[in-house]
């Protein structure tokens, strides 16, 4: 399935019935009085967030929602029936914009909760509504109140446990294949990401989700390299895992410049507590590893963690940090790894799910 993060839609509600014009006529009864029943009610547009969704792929093929007319009012004071309602279904975490795509309209997190995007129109009054002591035959009847019309851009971060972040290349994705049974694609050129992609570990007995999104590079925060939509995606994460590639000349740099465009694109976001790694180390000499790892620590100020994905050496250390940090109010604590575990995972180890 492809992933899409943004679609642009159309919704319409919709027209509310007109009322009727009618009298009653009956044998015996030639002037029985107005009796046009009101127009029904139109439809209206609501969204919903479902759980079993993780991508907007679907609303690239459909555009258009338009929710159903009121039917008209009828004679013997009946009613038309109400218009069909129309219910939105798009992935939990999924933000709704306005057309200036800048003005919030609902952010869709919890699943199952829904909203009213368009209001149907209400249905006119028939005639017989308008009776009066000094107007017992009136001919007039309301036409159906229109619906709401509107452009709205449906804007998807993905909820998760912990954000990857990182230079292009910087072994991201073959970290989230080690610890997860994800299968991104993995190749030694950059940009091999393109879109992010989940995965869920075990650390701990806890379940931990981890995003892994496109390589950040320099001017990222204003769309350099499509970073401003990428970054949108670690927005909601607990924390941030950022790995550093070993074998770049200049490692310090690399953190300096990924942790500039986290404060500029958001300070909050630049707030998270973040993990540090130096991926990649089984490619470096002990003596070239200690040098590096020094010159991160130096630049990060914080405790620098020697891994390498690849060959599966220091990520449980890794994972294990980065699991302090993770709020705990939406895990159940009485949670258990699944049976295909491979070991348990308060003995030290990591499983993947």
């Amino acid at each position: 399935m492809k992933f899409l993060d943004q679609a642009k839609i159309y919704i319409q509600s919709g027209d509310g019935g007109a009322g009727c014009v009618s009298f009653r006529r009956e044998k015996y009864i030639e002037f029985g009085g107005p009796n046009g029943g009101d127009g029904g009610k139109g439809g209206s547009v609501y969204i919903e967030a479902v759980p079993n969704l993780n991508t907007l792929i679907d609303f690239r093929y459909h555009q258009h929602f338009k929710a159903q007319k009121g039917r008209n009012g009828m004679g013997a004071d009946k009613t038309g029936p109400k218009g069909e309602d129309i219910v939105i279904k798009v992935p939990v975490g999924t933000e709704v914009l306005a057309e200036d795509q800048k003005t919030l309209i609902v952010d869709m997190v919890e699943p199952g909760q829904r909203f009213l995007i368009a209001k149907g129109g209400d249905g006119g009054r028939g005639n017989a509504q308008f009776k009066t002591s000094t107007n017992q035959a009136p001919r007039y009847a309301e036409p159906g109140w229109p619906g709401q019309e509107l452009w709205v851009w449906l804007r998807l971060k993905v909820i998760a446990d912990v954000g990857l972040l990182g230079m292009p290349n910087a072994g991201k994705s073959t970290f989230l294949s080690v610890v997860t049974k994800a299968r991104p694609k993995i190749a030694d050129y950059p940009f091999t990401t393109i879109h992010p992609n989940l995965g869920v570990a075990w650390v701990d007995g806890y379940e931990m989700v981890i995003a892994d999104i496109p390589g950040l590079i320099e001017g990222a925060h204003e769309g350099t390299g499509l970073g401003d939509r990428f970054l949108k995606h670690v927005e909601r994460c607990y924390a941030l895992l950022h790995l550093v590639d070993a074998t770049n000349e200049d490692v310090a740099g690399a953190y300096r410049n990924i942790r500039r465009e986290l404060e500029l694109y958001n300070a909050e976001l630049a707030m998270k507590p973040e993990v540090v790694a130096l991926n990649k180390c089984d490619a470096l000499t002990d003596e070239e590893t200690a040098a590096k790892k020094k010159a991160l620590e130096k630049v990060s100020g914080k405790k620098v963690f020697v891994m390498s994905a690849i060959a599966k050496k220091g990520v449980w250390e890794c994972l294990r940090e980065i699991n302090r940090f993770i709020t705990r109010d939406r895990r159940k604590q009485d949670e258990t790894p699944k049976e295909n575990h491979s070991e348990d995972a308060d003995s030290g180890t990591w499983s993947p799910v």
